[in-house]
Protein backbone atom coordinates (compact mmCIF):
# COMPACT_ATOMS: atom_id res chain seq x y z
CA UNK A 1 0.00 0.00 0.00
CA UNK A 2 1.01 3.83 -0.27
CA UNK A 3 2.82 5.18 2.67
CA UNK A 4 -0.32 7.63 3.75
CA UNK A 5 -2.93 4.50 3.09
CA UNK A 6 -0.70 2.53 5.63
CA UNK A 7 -0.09 5.08 8.22
CA UNK A 8 -4.02 5.34 8.33
CA UNK A 9 -4.43 1.77 8.62
CA UNK A 10 -1.93 1.45 11.19
CA UNK A 11 -2.94 4.87 12.85
CA UNK A 12 -6.68 5.13 12.77
CA UNK A 13 -7.13 7.72 15.37
CA UNK A 14 -5.15 10.43 13.15
CA UNK A 15 -6.85 13.03 11.59
CA UNK A 16 -5.78 15.70 9.62
CA UNK A 17 -7.19 19.04 9.65
CA UNK A 18 -6.57 19.81 5.57
CA UNK A 19 -9.21 18.65 3.87
CA UNK A 20 -7.02 18.78 1.12
CA UNK A 21 -4.18 16.17 2.50
CA UNK A 22 -7.30 14.21 3.67
CA UNK A 23 -8.56 14.27 0.08
CA UNK A 24 -5.43 13.95 -1.50
CA UNK A 25 -4.13 10.56 -0.40
CA UNK A 26 -7.32 8.52 -2.43
CA UNK A 27 -5.78 10.93 -5.30
CA UNK A 28 -2.51 9.49 -5.16
CA UNK A 29 -3.78 5.82 -4.19
CA UNK A 30 -5.97 6.70 -7.40
CA UNK A 31 -2.77 7.25 -9.42
CA UNK A 32 -0.52 4.59 -8.34
CA UNK A 33 -3.39 1.90 -8.56
CA UNK A 34 -4.22 3.16 -11.87
CA UNK A 35 -0.05 3.90 -13.14
CA UNK A 36 0.01 0.08 -11.67
CA UNK A 37 -2.60 -1.15 -13.83
CA UNK A 38 -1.20 1.01 -17.03
CA UNK A 39 2.20 -0.75 -16.66
CA UNK A 40 0.85 -4.04 -15.92
CA UNK A 41 -1.17 -3.24 -19.47
CA UNK A 42 1.56 -2.06 -21.44
CA UNK A 43 3.68 -5.01 -19.69
CA UNK A 44 1.55 -7.92 -20.91
CA UNK A 45 1.06 -6.34 -24.16
CA UNK A 46 4.56 -5.74 -24.70
CA UNK A 47 4.84 -9.56 -23.75
CA UNK A 48 2.53 -10.43 -25.97
CA UNK A 49 3.87 -8.40 -28.78
CA UNK A 50 7.12 -10.57 -28.47
CA UNK A 51 5.36 -13.96 -28.20
CA UNK A 52 3.57 -12.94 -31.51
CA UNK A 53 7.08 -11.50 -33.10
CA UNK A 54 8.57 -14.46 -31.72
CA UNK A 55 5.98 -16.61 -32.86
CA UNK A 56 6.33 -15.31 -36.64
CA UNK A 57 10.38 -15.08 -35.75
CA UNK A 58 9.54 -19.11 -35.26
CA UNK A 59 7.51 -19.40 -38.32
CA UNK A 60 9.75 -17.45 -40.50
CA UNK A 61 12.71 -19.53 -39.75
CA UNK A 62 10.40 -22.84 -39.95
CA UNK A 63 9.15 -21.66 -43.37
CA UNK A 64 12.87 -21.01 -44.47
CA UNK A 65 14.18 -23.82 -43.35
CA UNK A 66 11.25 -25.86 -45.07
CA UNK A 67 12.04 -23.88 -48.15
CA UNK A 68 16.07 -24.48 -47.67
CA UNK A 69 15.20 -28.32 -47.35
CA UNK A 70 12.46 -27.80 -50.95
CA UNK A 71 15.86 -26.06 -52.73
CA UNK A 72 18.14 -28.60 -51.72
CA UNK A 73 15.39 -31.36 -52.59
CA UNK A 74 15.12 -29.64 -56.25
CA UNK A 75 18.58 -29.80 -56.54
CA UNK A 76 18.88 -32.73 -55.63
CA UNK A 77 16.34 -33.98 -58.26
CA UNK A 78 17.72 -31.49 -61.02
CA UNK A 79 21.38 -33.36 -60.64
CA UNK A 80 19.75 -36.55 -60.43
CA UNK A 81 17.73 -35.88 -63.32
CA UNK A 82 20.74 -34.17 -65.11
CA UNK A 83 22.99 -37.97 -64.18
CA UNK A 84 20.28 -39.81 -65.79
CA UNK A 85 20.21 -37.24 -69.08
CA UNK A 86 23.97 -37.96 -69.03
CA UNK A 87 23.58 -41.38 -68.68
CA UNK A 88 20.67 -41.90 -71.09
CA UNK A 89 23.02 -40.24 -73.53
CA UNK A 90 25.96 -42.04 -72.70
CA UNK A 91 23.96 -45.72 -73.50
CA UNK A 92 22.41 -44.13 -76.18
CA UNK A 93 25.52 -43.17 -78.25
CA UNK A 94 27.25 -46.24 -77.64
CA UNK A 95 24.36 -47.92 -78.76
CA UNK A 96 24.71 -45.74 -81.94
CA UNK A 97 28.27 -46.72 -81.81
CA UNK A 98 27.50 -50.62 -82.04
CA UNK A 99 25.06 -49.59 -84.80
CA UNK A 100 27.29 -47.89 -86.76
CA UNK A 101 29.89 -50.90 -86.09
CA UNK A 102 27.10 -53.64 -86.84
CA UNK A 103 26.19 -51.32 -89.98
CA UNK A 104 30.01 -51.21 -91.42
CA UNK A 105 30.85 -54.61 -90.84
CA UNK A 106 27.67 -55.82 -92.77
CA UNK A 107 28.31 -53.08 -95.43
CA UNK A 108 32.16 -54.46 -95.70
CA UNK A 109 31.07 -58.20 -95.50
CA UNK A 110 28.98 -57.46 -98.10
CA UNK A 111 31.33 -55.98 -100.64
CA UNK A 112 33.52 -58.83 -99.62
CA UNK A 113 31.52 -61.23 -100.80
CA UNK A 114 30.24 -59.14 -103.42
CA UNK A 115 34.14 -58.47 -104.87
CA UNK A 116 34.59 -62.69 -104.18
CA UNK A 117 31.72 -63.24 -106.15
CA UNK A 118 32.97 -61.15 -109.36
CA UNK A 119 36.30 -62.71 -108.95
CA UNK A 120 34.76 -66.29 -108.69
CA UNK A 121 32.30 -65.30 -111.80
CA UNK A 122 35.24 -63.65 -113.78
CA UNK A 123 37.29 -67.01 -113.10
CA UNK A 124 33.69 -68.59 -114.47
CA UNK A 125 33.62 -66.68 -117.55
CA UNK A 126 37.46 -67.23 -118.48
CA UNK A 127 36.92 -70.84 -117.79
CA UNK A 128 33.96 -71.03 -120.17
CA UNK A 129 34.60 -68.49 -122.74
CA UNK A 130 38.26 -70.24 -122.94
CA UNK A 131 36.41 -73.72 -123.34
CA UNK A 132 33.98 -72.95 -125.36
CA UNK A 133 36.27 -70.84 -127.54
CA UNK A 134 38.43 -74.10 -127.96
CA UNK A 135 35.10 -76.11 -128.81
CA UNK A 136 34.23 -72.99 -131.04
CA UNK A 137 37.68 -73.40 -132.90
CA UNK A 138 37.51 -76.71 -133.15
CA UNK A 139 33.10 -76.51 -134.64
CA UNK A 140 34.50 -73.59 -137.14
CA UNK A 141 37.22 -76.37 -138.46
CA UNK A 142 34.69 -78.75 -138.68
CA UNK A 143 32.03 -76.57 -140.14
CA UNK A 144 34.93 -75.06 -142.74
CA UNK A 145 36.04 -78.86 -143.11
CA UNK A 146 32.46 -79.67 -143.53
CA UNK A 147 31.64 -76.67 -145.62
CA UNK A 148 34.69 -77.58 -147.91
CA UNK A 149 33.18 -81.59 -148.02
CA UNK A 150 30.06 -79.90 -149.24
CA UNK A 151 31.42 -77.70 -151.80
CA UNK A 152 33.59 -80.67 -152.80
CA UNK A 153 30.73 -83.24 -153.00
CA UNK A 154 28.93 -80.35 -154.56
CA UNK A 155 30.58 -79.63 -157.62
CA UNK A 156 31.09 -83.32 -157.86
CA UNK A 157 27.50 -83.88 -158.14
CA UNK A 158 26.90 -80.74 -160.56
CA UNK A 159 29.89 -82.60 -162.22
CA UNK A 160 27.96 -85.97 -162.16
CA UNK A 161 24.90 -84.72 -163.16
CA UNK A 162 26.50 -82.59 -166.78
CA UNK A 163 27.92 -86.17 -166.88
CA UNK A 164 24.36 -88.18 -166.65
CA UNK A 165 22.32 -84.86 -168.11
CA UNK A 166 21.63 -86.23 -171.85
CA UNK A 167 19.80 -84.60 -174.81
CA UNK A 168 16.07 -85.10 -175.41
CA UNK A 169 15.98 -86.92 -178.24
CA UNK A 170 11.83 -87.99 -177.80
CA UNK A 171 11.30 -87.33 -181.40
CA UNK A 172 11.80 -90.73 -182.52
CA UNK A 173 9.93 -91.99 -179.54
CA UNK A 174 6.33 -93.47 -179.95
CA UNK A 175 3.81 -93.00 -177.28
CA UNK A 176 5.01 -95.88 -175.25
CA UNK A 177 8.90 -94.76 -175.57
CA UNK A 178 7.15 -91.33 -174.43
CA UNK A 179 5.54 -92.82 -171.27
CA UNK A 180 8.21 -94.88 -170.63
CA UNK A 181 10.66 -91.34 -170.91
CA UNK A 182 7.83 -89.58 -168.84
CA UNK A 183 8.22 -91.66 -166.24
CA UNK A 184 11.88 -92.13 -166.17
CA UNK A 185 12.10 -88.08 -165.56
CA UNK A 186 9.86 -88.19 -163.11
CA UNK A 187 11.47 -90.79 -160.82
CA UNK A 188 14.69 -89.16 -161.56
CA UNK A 189 12.68 -85.46 -160.10
CA UNK A 190 11.48 -87.68 -157.36
CA UNK A 191 14.88 -88.76 -156.31
CA UNK A 192 16.27 -85.16 -156.86
CA UNK A 193 13.40 -83.49 -154.72
CA UNK A 194 14.33 -85.95 -152.08
CA UNK A 195 18.01 -85.22 -151.91
CA UNK A 196 16.83 -81.73 -151.83
CA UNK A 197 14.91 -82.26 -148.97
CA UNK A 198 17.57 -84.15 -147.11
CA UNK A 199 19.76 -81.53 -147.39
CA UNK A 200 17.83 -78.63 -146.45
CA UNK A 201 16.87 -80.50 -142.89
CA UNK A 202 20.49 -81.21 -142.99
CA UNK A 203 21.56 -77.37 -142.98
CA UNK A 204 18.46 -76.29 -140.51
CA UNK A 205 19.96 -78.35 -137.85
CA UNK A 206 23.38 -77.24 -138.87
CA UNK A 207 21.92 -73.52 -138.65
CA UNK A 208 20.07 -74.82 -135.23
CA UNK A 209 23.39 -75.86 -133.77
CA UNK A 210 25.37 -72.46 -134.33
CA UNK A 211 22.25 -70.58 -132.71
CA UNK A 212 22.89 -72.51 -130.42
CA UNK A 213 26.75 -72.10 -129.54
CA UNK A 214 26.53 -68.42 -130.30
CA UNK A 215 23.41 -67.94 -127.84
CA UNK A 216 25.70 -69.73 -125.11
CA UNK A 217 28.74 -67.27 -125.95
CA UNK A 218 26.76 -64.33 -125.69
CA UNK A 219 25.37 -65.22 -122.63
CA UNK A 220 28.74 -66.10 -121.30
CA UNK A 221 30.08 -63.08 -122.47
CA UNK A 222 27.24 -61.35 -120.09
CA UNK A 223 28.59 -62.93 -117.01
Amino acid sequence: FPPTLQRQREYPEETHADTDERLYCPRAAISYYGSTSLQDIHRKRMEKDLVELQTLIDVHFEQRKKDEEELIGLKERIENRRAERAEQQRVRAEKERDRQTRIAEERQRKEDEEAKKRADDEAKKKKVLSNMGAHFGGFLAKAEQKRGKRQTAREVKKKTLAERRKPLTIEHLREDGLRERAKEMWERMYQLESEKFDLMEKMKRQKYEINVLLNRICHAQKL
